[in-house]
């Protein structure tokens, strides 16, 4: 298996950070995404990673999911934000850092490419330097973030071009991805090469991996790993068997 597994920190919330990690020992998960920069250096005793990271809460809300670079009012906060944070996760071993174009807010999608192209060549060399990806997440405006505009990967895919850096990915979601625009094994092999990070989830629901839904990830984890992909796929579903350590491991047997 080329692919590392990670499970996304939100989704376990009520778990302590430290028993998550013996969980993640326990199963063979080697990564804890969506952790500050700080809790990233507390998981590497248990052999951990923090595979990605996301900008911390900005009290403006500049750098969240709805408000981020295809304004470009946002555009001057969003470089603070990020020049402050590319170093801090490089320090802490977070190979991947977490973008966000923003909601529509009535921009056509040609604007809104041009504008996230703007705000985020200034930090490339950066990221660069540091030896960090920046990762858009494709995100569902359908279901989840309405009116999110990076919500297909075609748009995703014209801003890497556009950007025309290796710093410079997605973060596919499969259960995003499956609301919008399904053809989920065909887009992992044609895209693969813009493709940094992966998160899973049951889909409709965002629950188990189970067959209580309707994407078979056994076969999934099988296109992911015939790419040649050796990074990590992270778990990002909600869980709601009575033990949620049960859940996971049942995540991680089905995508081995």
């Amino acid at each position: 298996m080329s692919y590392q597994h990670s499970v996304c920190r939100w989704c376990f919330e009520d778990t302590p950070l430290p028993l998550l990690a013996e969980w993640c020992q326990e199963l063979g998960i080697t990564g804890i995404d969506l952790l500050h920069p700080s809790e990233a250096f507390e998981i590497q005793a248990y052999g951990l990673t923090c595979p990605v990271t996301a900008a911390p809460e900005h009290p403006s809300g500049v750098g969240s999911i709805e408000k981020a670079f295809n304004h470009p009012d946002h555009h001057a906060t969003l470089l603070e934000i990020y020049t402050e944070l590319i170093p801090k996760a490089a320090e802490a071993g977070i190979a991947n850092v977490i973008v966000f174009s923003g909601n529509r807010d009535g921009l056509s999608d040609k604007e809104g490419l041009e504008n996230c192209a703007r705000g985020l060549d200034p930090l490339l060399a950066l990221a660069e330097k540091h030896d960090v990806t920046l990762v858009m997440e494709l995100l569902n405006s359908r279901v989840d973030h309405p009116d999110y505009q990076c919500d297909r990967s075609s748009w995703g895919l014209a801003l890497c071009q556009k950007l025309g850096s290796a710093r410079f990915k997605l973060l596919y979601d499969i259960y995003h991805m499956q609301i919008m625009e399904g053809d989920i094994m065909a887009h992992i092999f044609k895209h693969s090469s813009y493709y940094a990070h992966y998160h899973t989830a049951g889909c409709p629901g965002r629950h188990e991996l189970d067959e209580s839904q309707e994407l078979y990830y056994p076969a999934i984890m099988e296109a992911i790993r015939q790419t040649g992909y050796q990074g990590f796929v992270a778990h990002e579903f909600i869980p709601t068997w009575p033990d949620p350590k049960k859940a996971l491991a049942d995540a991680v047997r089905r995508c081995s």
